[in-house]
């Protein structure tokens, strides 16, 4: 477990992947939804 270990978080970083142990982008929502402009 370590660094070359693909199903670690470590390894995965090492490795530029996600999965169960490193969530990637595709899990996250949208932080904040667009909200309009206030016209004047």
């Amino acid at each position: 477990m370590g660094k070359g270990d693909k199903k670690t978080r470590k390894g995965k970083i090492v490795m530029g992947s996600y999965g169960n142990s490193r969530p990637g982008a595709k899990n996250q929502k949208p932080k904040k939804e667009e909200v309009p402009a206030k016209e004047e």
